[in-house]
């Protein structure tokens, strides 16, 4: 008699595979569930894989749309970096994939979910807290990572910080060495802090749904090696890891999206909006995607992004991203107040008394702490 009826977020590789024996060996009924995030994969070999190894039912799901508008874009909003470098490609994966895993269990009344992700790991966090909030009823029984966004890799040689990534390690970007010789240009376009439109100047093509948005701006950076980094991280359960990441797009973006951001937003509002950032970048780097915290904080990211509006031209070469413009119809940037050669509405004489304002809490600091001598 079988135990129940277990959804596996199945890969088609060994780990997943070697997993699916498992559970049949012990009585369960399994469902194998592909997820496409915008991975290399062979779908249909793994679906024939599937159901030769015993699965009930195979679904392969095609996320890739929805990967970009509902975990993607609320990133780029927050500027969504952890400790400083990583742009959390498998984080914002996580909490996509175990939503439709949980749908599909529903759907199907299956009792169980499973995965393949080790526990040492942060993704068995990640995957299992998404589960438990969207279906709390259910039971979970008991590495190379590559999605639209991103390429992790870690362990084998790398798992020594000191040794140097393979040079054909990378898979997603060129070595900027080998890159073109001439920049892209490029012109994008944000509404409410998203991305609406990706012109480049130079060829002429234009995209604009978030989907090729996001897959030719992969291919730009790519093409010019942008977004690779080689990092010693914090995971969640207390350990260091060492992870090398390549993310090309979202790289563009994040340049882009601070600079439209800066242009258009309070200067107070935006020091609120940087802690709530670095902030959600921890949650969903934590696992935390659907907690009431992290629904909060991008709620209030949202809120601050209303009036992220307008064009930024840049330039991709040679792993880099350089700025070269803006414009925006809600820019907070006054060019005649600004100007060192227009008076403009503004008192220079006002600038004393701000300064005098100012001095005061210096000068009682120092008085506290006795005036430094000057040193001759």
């Amino acid at each position: 008699m079988s135990k129940g009826t277990v959804v596996l977020a199945y890969s088609g590789g060994l780990d997943t595979s070697c997993i699916l024996v498992w559970l049949k060996e012990q009585g369960y009924s399994v469902i194998a569930y592909l997820a496409n995030i915008g991975q290399d994969e062979d779908f249909e070999a793994a679906r024939k894989k599937a159901e030769s190894l015993g699965a009930t039912k195979v679904f392969i799901e095609d996320l890739r749309a929805e990967f970009v508008e509902d975990f993607i874009w609320p990133a780029i909003q927050a500027n969504a970096v952890y400790e400083d470098r990583y742009l959390l490609g498998t984080a914002v994966a996580r909490p996509c994939i175990g939503r439709r895993q949980v749908e599909i269990a529903r759907r199907e009344g299956a009792q169980f979910v499973s995965h393949g992700a080790t526990g040492k790991g942060n993704d068995q966090i990640r995957f299992e807290l998404t589960c438990y909030a969207l279906y709390p009823e259910v039971k979970a029984p008991w590495s190379m990572d590559a999605n639209l966004m991103h390429i992790s890799y870690e362990s084998g040689i790398l798992e020594n910080p000191k040794s140097h990534a393979p040079a054909d390690l990378y898979l997603m970007t060129k070595n900027p060495e080998d890159a073109p010789s001439a920049p892209d240009v490029l012109e994008i376009e944000f509404k409410i802090g998203v991305p609406v439109k990706v012109t480049n100047v130079k060829e002429g093509i234009s995209k604009d749904s978030p989907l090729d948005i996001f897959t030719y701006l992969n291919e730009i950076g790519g093409k010019h090696g942008v977004g690779r980094i080689d990092i010693v991280e914090n995971r969640f359960i207390g350990m260091k890891s060492r992870g090398i990441y390549e993310t090309p797009g979202g790289t563009i973006l994040l340049n882009v999206h601070l600079d439209i951001e800066a242009f258009t937003m309070d200067k107070e509002v935006r020091r609120v909006k940087q802690g709530l950032g670095i902030k959600f970048s921890e949650l969903v780097y934590n696992g935390f995607w659907y907690s009431p915290e992290c629904d909060f904080v991008r709620h209030c990211i949202a809120m601050s992004q209303v009036n992220v509006e307008g064009k930024v031209q840049l330039s991709v070469f040679k792993g880099q991203v350089y700025i070269l413009g803006r414009e925006s119809p809600k820019s907070l940037y006054n060019e005649e107040l600004v100007s060192m050669d227009v008076q403009g509405d503004y008192d220079p004489c006002d600038a004393s008394g701000f300064i005098r304002i100012n001095a005061v809490r210096l000068r009682e600091y120092h008085r506290l702490q006795g005036f430094p001598s000057i040193k001759q």
